[in-house]
């Protein structure tokens, strides 16, 4: 015989958004489908009733939107922000979980700050645009650094909106890997910008030089990359080179006269170019660019 008794849902963790911008959002409306009991709080109020109206309890202030739940998330716009918010917070026996964009520097004192005010704490780096957020398919994610027994603890309520990825304990851990990726991503829209100011003057077509840039950028970074890490891990830069640094610097005067005869700056270009030659001068002309990253230290 076939049980029709109704089976009772498992409790949804119950949880705080302090913020509401458009990555806040995007995180509340995720967790309320979800069906996570969700307060919000925001300066700007209307952005409030707009989440109320689809569910979440709106809180007249940071203290009673951090009253409401154990589990208090914070995404503001910058850490001066969360200072400011949550300065008369009672953060006893909260545990929360600093969506913010800052500093490893600034993540490792507001993780000592949630202690000193009895607060368990995690640091988050957002690794996506809000339309990434709460479709699995986008590939959007979070590096979250703390104490991994508190990750544990909200990893499935945090992996609502975004995969998550635990970086380490020291809390400026995700800020670092945040800071990092999005470092080289600009760095990689440097030569994408410089790459399209070449051709800007001539009759190509950039829609159909597009997919050329693309392909060559894909099948570059990745083992570029893997090699790069390697190196820096063995120390030896010369294993499995295939384009020496010395090549690579002999062929850079090429690349500045094509620029200059397009009437295209190389001031995006340049400075990697003189890394590249001050890494020569310092190294063996066998190895790769790995040797740059230890230049860059101070």
């Amino acid at each position: 015989m076939t049980d029709t008794t109704p089976q009772k849902t498992a409790q949804k963790t119950p949880l705080t958004l302090l913020g509401l911008g458009a990555m806040g959002t995007a995180l509340a409306r995720t967790w309320l489908a979800a069906g996570h009991p969700l307060t919000v709080w925001n300066r700007t109020p209307a952005r409030t009733a707009v989440l109320a109206a689809e569910g979440a309890t709106a809180a007249a202030d940071v203290a009673e939107a951090v009253a409401a739940s154990t589990l208090v998330v914070v995404c503001l716009l910058d850490d001066a922000s969360v200072s400011e918010a949550l300065a008369d917070a009672d953060l006893t026996g909260k545990d929360l979980v600093n969506l913010t964009t800052t500093t490893p520097a600034q993540a490792r004192a507001r993780a000592a700050w949630a202690r000193e005010r009895g607060a368990r704490y995690l640091d988050g780096g957002i690794m996506a645009v809000p339309p990434m957020i709460g479709v699995p398919e986008a590939g959007g994610y979070v590096f979250y650094s703390g104490a991994r027994e508190l990750f544990e603890l909200h990893q499935e309520t945090l992996a609502v909106p975004a995969g998550t990825v635990h970086v380490g304990e020291d809390a400026g851990f995700a800020a670092l890997h945040d800071v990092a990726l999005l470092s080289a991503m600009y760095g990689m829209f440097a030569g994408i910008t410089h790459a399209f100011a070449l051709i800007r003057k001539e009759d190509i077509d950039p829609v159909a030089f597009a997919p050329l840039l693309s392909a060559w950028i894909t099948a570059m970074t990745g083992p570029a990359v893997q090699q790069t890490a390697r190196h820096l891990k063995d120390g030896d830069y010369t294993t499995d080179v295939v384009s020496n640094l010395a090549m690579q610097v002999a062929g850079t005067p090429t690349f500045l006269a094509t620029a200059e005869q397009q009437g295209v700056s190389a001031e995006l270009i340049n400075p990697y170019f003189e890394l590249m030659r001050r890494c020569l001068e310092q190294a063996r002309g066998e190895e790769d660019l790995t040797g740059v990253v230890d230049l860059l230290l101070r």
